[in-house]
């Protein structure tokens, strides 16, 4: 059985069991349109509500993608913040391969 970031996580509870197994067939698509938005953001990068308007989805459903994308090293944290929705300040993702290519590129 895979296991996260593979497979959606739960917190061992029926209803969070659930959810999971209803999104695992989905689980590589969401994953692979996150990181081509993350990617074609390129330096400027993007929170997870500015994700989720990108691809006109759930913020909820789209969120825990990113945490799944940096566990599997293809995003990281840019060190940048911006607000969300809700007036807090939110990580902005970069693809990681774009911020070797900026340093590389300002060295």
């Amino acid at each position: 059985m895979s296991r996260y970031p593979d497979a959606p996580g739960h917190r061992n509870v029926d209803t969070s069991i659930a959810a999971a197994n209803a999104l695992a067939p989905k689980l590589g698509r969401l994953q692979r349109l996150a990181h081509t938005a993350i990617k074609a953001a390129k330096e400027r990068g993007l929170t997870a509500d500015e994700l989720a308007a990108n691809l006109g989805m759930d913020r909820y459903s789209i969120q825990p993608r990113t945490s799944e994308l940096r566990r599997k090293g293809l995003i990281r944290d840019s060190g940048q913040r911006r607000r969300n929705s809700s007036g807090k300040a939110a990580i902005v993702w970069v693809a990681a391969n774009d911020g070797e290519t900026i340093a590389k590129s300002a060295a």
